[in-house]
């Protein structure tokens, strides 16, 4: 292929990518919770609340799951579904705008299924507000007709299990966070988690990778399972093309290199964040909405995939007048 060719690749071409992309991330996601690696204390927990619930014959309780993006967490919850044996149905919180669409879900589940509700914390309040007696009674009211003629009918439900997932708790109100009866944090994963998560990923997609090189690509991960896979495909393509398809150590760190992947994790975006404290606040503090304006960049979108890798590794402080470079951040943005 000719790469100075500025022909745009056939619509066709494009969507096979994605599907073979698509198809690839789920092909690495664990089958069960034997492959799922990392989180322990909250595995542990949930396999005891699971069979006490099959004991018993009853639902789940409602788990509320909270931590940066990437750290398994739609996983975790289909992983609950295959061992309670029971169907398995997701969304997200932006996609249920109105009310009907969510009656529209609860109405139409079979018994005892997991739903799963993604970014649960940007649930409109309408919505929001029939998951009370949903989670709590399964059931829901329906108001008919208006004013003196109001008439309310109780819709039961099929018992289910809401699992919840969100970035942010503080968001979230508290009568629907007091609804969850299993509230979990998911924390970052060491580099010999993520090293074990690319060993076995590696061998799903039949990749020759060296324990040295695994091991490099997990410390660069940022903790996070759905960035090291994300690398680890980078890796194989340099690979490919520049090696023997073997993934080596000094491979590894060549091709991290170019992807802009420095030894501490950080990716461009976390350094021109330090840089930006550094060189235009003076090393703060300052406010989000400030970093946010110099950099073009969604304030949402530093807070929730930015800043929680800066703060676990000491770069970065919250103090109550904004955002502070630490010694090591200003360091760290002293070299981008």
């Amino acid at each position: 292929m000719d790469l100075t060719d500025p022909t745009p690749f056939p619509e066709e071409e494009i969507e096979e990518n994605i599907a073979e992309e698509n198809r690839e991330s789920n092909q690495l996601r664990p089958r069960s919770f034997e492959d799922y690696v990392g989180q322990e204390d909250v595995t542990r927990s949930l396999h005891i609340a699971i069979e006490a619930a099959i004991i018993r014959g009853e639902a789940l309780d409602h788990i509320l799951f909270h931590g940066p993006p990437g750290l398994g967490k739609t996983t975790l919850s289909s992983l609950i579904a295959k061992a309670m044996g029971v169907p398995f149905q997701g969304t997200t919180g932006p996609a249920l705008e109105k009310g009907g669409d969510l009656v529209g879900i609860l109405t139409r589940m079979a018994p005892g299924t997991v739903l799963f509700i993604d970014e649960i914390h940007r649930l409109p309040r309408p919505v929001e507000e029939i998951l009370y007696t949903a989670m709590e009674d399964f059931a829901i009211d329906v108001v008919f007709d208006k004013g003196s003629a109001a008439r309310t009918f109780r819709h039961r439900l099929q018992t289910f299990t809401l699992v919840g997932a969100t970035t942010r708790a503080g968001l979230l109100s508290a009568p629907l966070r007091d609804r969850f009866g299993i509230q979990r944090d998911m924390d970052f994963y060491t580099p010999a988690e993520l090293a074990r998560i690319l060993e076995r990923s590696a061998k799903i997609l039949e990749i020759m990778m060296t324990p040295d090189a695994a091991n490099e690509i997990g410390q660069r991960s940022r903790g996070t399972p759905r960035i090291a896979n994300r690398l680890l495909k980078r890796v194989r393509d340099f690979a490919q093309v520049r090696g023997n398809g073997v993934i080596t150590v000094s491979l590894a760190k060549e091709a991290l290199q170019m992807e802009g992947i420095d030894t501490r994790g950080l990716n461009r975006v976390d350094r021109k964040f330090l840089e930006t404290i550094r060189s235009v606040y003076e090393g703060g503090p300052v406010g989000i909405e400030a970093i946010a304006a110099t950099l073009q960049m969604d304030p949402e979108t530093l807070i929730d995939v930015v800043e929680p890798y800066l703060l676990k590794e000491g770069f970065l402080a919250r103090t109550p007048s904004g955002r502070k470079l630490t010694p090591s951040g200003w360091e760290a943005s002293e070299g981008s």
